[in-house]
């Protein structure tokens, strides 16, 4: 095993019973990897929005102070209840990223992976160092930077689990909503590639824009006042019955099984009472309106609204399916799930309060990526 250092930043999370969060950097003990293991420096992770559930809570960001190396704001006492399993906990924060292997334990399989470019899934990213397992790195390309495969896994698979979701409960084409996101450009490229139908739900015309420029075919806007004609046309085209939402909260999921009734109607051949016996399926995976989600029930029966987590899903279609498509994002990470960032930041600048306002906006086209080594 090579030489590697003994201690390194982490970037650590704590909510306390008082009801105050403290973001911090700790100095922790690096530990010498096990037979098995590798010792990754970590050089890029990024800021997902899964991630600013962990980091922020539902803090009110109003509130942010930092003094002495901490950045504290207040949680409002409702939240507290379902919180009570991390009160005051530190816990390490982010969950994918990538970086070079700087030391590895005795089993001929880690010792390859020395110098090697890795990406790395499963939390405790933002930090200088991190410990895991090397059969569970991804090892990158040969000229493949850590800021390229540092989105690696989170977007990817998730994209690639949509279509794969698709496919395996027998629909034929698909409707995402915040399409013009970093994830929903890559799923574009994914159907394009693959000749699935997609439906994208955007926001505003510069949205619709960008993915006009990747080829995407059906792109409609939910600010429109046509939007549910033009959903419905667009849905009827395709053959849409199976949607992954980004939103969560308000009334778009019903609206989006509203029209995929709809557009099932126009093609039937007799009325009943009970709509459509199409299955017709809305999987919420993202809660960017955390408002509560609103049906209106004009969809008939043979409907479904549910939650969609990528580990769930990972965790259901077995290791042997899970490496293929992690394979895929290898071959493909400088074309169809290539990544760009707004800006790089170091671990400190990412305690700054201006700087957490910006990455927490979670606007589309602008994502951070933290470099533990920046600095």
């Amino acid at each position: 095993m090579a030489d590697h250092p003994k201690t390194g930043l982490q970037l650590r999370s704590l909510i306390t019973g008082a009801g105050e969060l403290e973001l911090s950097l700790a100095t922790v003990e690096t530990p010498a990897p096990a037979a098995d293991e590798v010792l990754v420096r970590v050089e890029a992770s990024p800021i997902n929005p899964s991630d600013l559930g962990l980091l922020l809570g539902p803090a009110d960001l109003s509130t942010l102070h930092a003094e002495g190396g901490k950045v504290t704001a207040k949680v409002p006492e409702r939240f507290l209840p379902a919180l009570k399993a991390r009160l005051d906990q530190p816990l390490p924060v982010g969950n994918e990223g990538a970086g070079v292997v700087v030391a590895a334990g005795a089993d001929p399989a880690a010792q390859a992976l020395i110098g090697r470019t890795v990406a790395v899934l499963g939390g405790a990213m933002y930090a200088q160092h991190r410990i895991a397992k090397a059969g569970d790195v991804l090892p990158l390309p040969a000229g493949v930077t850590p800021r390229e495969g540092a989105s690696c896994f989170v977007n990817p698979l998730t994209a690639l689990g949509m279509v794969e979701t698709m496919r395996r409960e027998g629909h034929k084409a698909l409707v995402h909503t915040a399409a013009a996101s970093n994830l929903g450009q890559m799923l574009n490229k994914i159907c394009l590639a693959d000749g699935v139908a997609l439906v994208n739900i955007v926001r505003s015309a510069a949205q619709a824009k960008i993915l006009a420029d990747l080829g995407a075919r059906h792109v409609v806007d939910s600010t429109s006042p046509k939007f549910q004609e033009a959903l419905t046309d667009a849905l009827a085209e395709t053959g849409a019955t199976i949607a992954f939402d980004a939103i969560g909260g308000g009334r778009l999921a019903s609206q989006i099984l509203a029209a995929m009734e709809a557009a099932l109607s126009r093609n039937a051949a007799t009325f009943s009472r009970y709509g459509s016996t199409t299955h017709k399926q809305v999987y919420i995976y993202g809660g960017l309106d955390t408002g509560p989600t609103e049906l209106v029930r004009s969809y008939g029966m043979a409907w479904g609204v549910g939650g969609w987590l990528l580990t769930y899903f990972v965790a259901r279609i077995g290791p042997e399916a899970a490496q293929a498509l992690r394979r895929r994002v290898a071959d493909e990470i400088r074309t169809t799930f290539a990544s760009q960032y707004t800006a790089e930041i170091g671990l400190s600048e990412a305690l700054q309060p201006q700087v957490i306002a910006a990455y927490n906006k979670k606007s589309t086209g602008e994502k951070y990526l933290i470099n533990p080594s920046k600095g």
